[in-house]
C-alpha cells in the first residue's frame, strides 16, 4: 500500500464536510446522550431531595390520643392535618386526590389498649403507586422510634433493662466508596456513551461505499492508479476520524456534566480525572476504527444505498447486548470483558470511576481487541474490492 490512501482520505473528508446533514447528525448524537444521562440523574437528585425541601404532609385521624407521637412527627418536618374519622372508602378517595402523602389513623381503642399495655394499633394508609409514597420514610422512622421508646419505658417500669431487647448488637461497616457505588449504579449509562461510535461514522461509511457503487463513481476510482488497499484505507480512516472526534467530544461533555451534578445527594460521586478520561479516549479510538471498518465491510456488499443503511442499522443492535445484559447479571470484572468491543470500554470506564488503579494491561486489551477486529474487516473489504466481477455487478 502506497501513500495514495492519503489522497483518498482528503477526498472523503472534503465530501463529508460538504454534507451538512451528516455533520448535523454528528452534533445531535454528540450532545444527545450526555444530556440525556444528565437529565435522568438530575431528576433522580431532585426526587431524592424534594421530601427534605418540601417536607411530608399527612392527614391524622385520632391524633389527640398520642400527643407525644404527634410532637415527634412535627419535629421531623412532617405537616399534620387533623381530619374527621372516616371509613376506608373515604381514606382511599383522599389519597387518590394526592392532597396528602398518607393518612395516619389511630383506632378508637388506641387509648384503652395503650393504658392496659396491650398492642395499640396505628394504621398508615398510603398509595404505593403515587410519587409521594417515597416521602414516608421519615414517618415510618418516627413510628419505629416511638415504639422502641414505649417498650423501653415499660421495661424500666418493671425493673428490666431495655438492653435485653437487643441481646445481639449488629454494627455494619461499609468499606465501599461513593465512587465505587457511582460506577456500579450508572454502569449501564457508561456503556451507552460508546454506542454512538457506530452512528458517527455510519453516514460516511455507507455513502463512500454503497453510495458510490450505486452512483457508479466507485468504478472511476477503481480505474485510477491506486490499489484497492489505498481506497479502502482512505475511506476507512475518513469514517473513523468522525467517530473518534464524536466519541471524544461526547465523553468530554458527559464528564463535565457528571462533575457538575451534585451526585452526593444520591450517595454517589464522580471522581474520574481528566487524565483518566484522556486514556479512555485513546483506548476507545480502536472502537471507532472497528465501527468504521465493520460498516464499510457490510456496505461494500450492498448494491444500493438503502440496502446498506438497512444492514448497518441492524448491526447497531449487537453492541447493545453486552452493555445491557452483562450489568444485569452482576458479573465480577474479569479479563475477558476487556476483549469484547463496547463492553471493554464500559468496563474500563467503570473501573476507573471506582478510583482503582488498574494498570496498563486493560487499556492495551481494550485497544488491541477492537483494532484486531477492525483489521480483519479491512482485509475482507479489500478482498471484495479486488474482485472486478463482484464490484461491477449492480
Amino acid at each position: 500500500m502506497s501513500a495514495k490512501f492519503l489522497i483518498v482520505l482528503r477526498k472523503e473528508i472534503r465530501e463529508t464536510l460538504r454534507d451538512k446533514r451528516a455533520l448535523s447528525f454528528l452534533v445531535v448524537f454528540v450532545l444527545m446522550y450526555p444530556l440525556l444521562v444528565g437529565l435522568v440523574l438530575h431528576k433522580q437528585i431532585d426526587r431524592a431531595t424534594r421530601p427534605e425541601r418540601e417536607g411530608v404532609a399527612i392527614a391524622v385521624i385520632g391524633g389527640a390520643q398520642a400527643p407525644t407521637l404527634m410532637n415527634q412527627l412535627k419535629q421531623r418536618n412532617v405537616t399534620l392535618t387533623e381530619i374527621a374519622p372516616t371509613d376506608e372508602a373515604g381514606i382511599t378517595a383522599l389519597l387518590r386526590k394526592q392532597a396528602m402523602s398518607a393518612v395516619l389513623r389511630l383506632t378508637p381503642e388506641f387509648s384503652d389498649n395503650y393504658t392496659a399495655m396491650r398492642p395499640a394499633r396505628v394504621e398508615l394508609w398510603f398509595d404505593s403507586a403515587s410519587d409521594s409514597a417515597r416521602k414516608l420514610d421519615e414517618v415510618e422512622l418516627v413510628l419505629r422510634d416511638y415504639n422502641r421508646q414505649i417498650a423501653g419505658a415499660r421495661l424500666l417500669a418493671h425493673g428490666v433493662s431495655p438492653v435485653n431487647l437487643n441481646p445481639v448488637l449488629l454494627q455494619r461497616y461499609d468499606t465501599g466508596t461513593s465512587a465505587s457505588r457511582s460506577a456500579n449504579t450508572i454502569s449501564t449509562m457508561l456503556g451507552i456513551f460508546f454506542i454512538p461510535a457506530f452512528m458517527f461514522c455510519m453516514s460516511t461509511a455507507v455513502d463512500s461505499t454503497a453510495g458510490e457503487r450505486e452512483r457508479r463513481s466507485l468504478e472511476v476510482l477503481l480505474a485510477q492508479p491506486a490499489t484497492p488497499a489505498d481506497l479502502i484505507v482512505g475511506k476507512w480512516l475518513a469514517a473513523a476520524m468522525l467517530s473518534i472526534i464524536g466519541i471524544t467530544l461526547e465523553l468530554a461533555i458527559a464528564h463535565g456534566i457528571l462533575k457538575w451534578l451534585p451526585l452526593e445527594e444520591l450517595g454517589l460521586s464522580w471522581r474520574l480525572s481528566w487524565m483518566d478520561l484522556m486514556m479512555v479516549c485513546l483506548a476507545s479510538a480502536s472502537l471507532s476504527l472497528f465501527a468504521a471498518a465493520l460498516e464499510i465491510a457490510l456496505s461494500i456488499n450492498a448494491r444500493s444505498f438503502k440496502e446498506a443503511q438497512t444492514l448497518v442499522s441492524l448491526t447497531m443492535i449487537v453492541p447493545l447486548v453486552p452493555v445491557i445484559v452483562v450489568p444485569m447479571l452482576n458479573l465480577t470484572t474479569s479479563w475477558w470483558m476487556y476483549m469484547v468491543p463496547v463492553l471493554n470500554n464500559q468496563t474500563l470506564m467503570r473501573e476507573l470511576a471506582k478510583g482503582q488503579s488498574i494498570g496498563l494491561l486493560p487499556f492495551a486489551q481494550t485497544f488491541c481487541s477492537s483494532l484486531l477486529l477492525a483489521m480483519l474487516c479491512v482485509w475482507y473489504t479489500e478482498r471484495r474490492m479486488k474482485s472486478e466481477r463482484y464490484m461491477m455487478t449492480v
